[in-house]
């Protein structure tokens, strides 16, 4: 079980980017968000369980991982941010230029961990901390994002 949740902790591999994995493990979720929209878009209940399916095994394997390496959050660790850019994805239209938006936007959060995300990520344990932050971050990207895209 730890090989697999090494495996979906680093994003397949992602995590191991030799500069900015977090945002190779953003840029794994980025050609997910306009198909995910559609999804929701579709058939809402289908996208929540993928959301939550997704979020359950970020948490897992992020927790998992964690133990095995004994680390905290590993920047090798990515499956967090895919898990913040789905949720940031929630917030807007399935286009590629809504995607690209929700990229950006969602590293700059992921980095700068503005209150109260950077708190979450010290208070909670194990995996949950490690996710939650980032799907904080996916929360506040969307509500910007989706902000920008409706004053463009």
């Amino acid at each position: 079980m730890s090989r697999l949740a090494q495996l979906i902790a680093t994003g397949f591999g992602a995590g191991y980017a030799p500069i900015a994995p977090g945002t190779a493990g953003s840029l794994l979720a980025l050609p997910l968000l306009p198909a995910l929209a559609r999804l929701r878009d579709g058939t809402p209940a289908a996208y929540a369980a993928v959301l939550l399916v997704t979020i359950a095994l970020a948490i897992w394997a992020a927790g998992r991982t964690s133990r095995d390496w004994n680390t905290i959050d590993d920047g090798r660790i990515v499956v967090d941010e895919i898990a913040g850019m789905m949720v940031g994805g929630a917030f807007v239209a399935g286009t590629w230029p809504a995607a690209a938006l929700v990229f950006l936007v969602f590293r700059i959060f992921d980095v700068w961990k503005p209150f109260p995300i950077r708190q979450l990520e010290k208070r909670l344990p194990g995996g949950l901390g490690v996710v939650t932050d980032d799907l904080l971050a996916g929360v506040f990207t969307g509500v910007v994002a989706r902000l920008l895209l409706q004053l463009g």
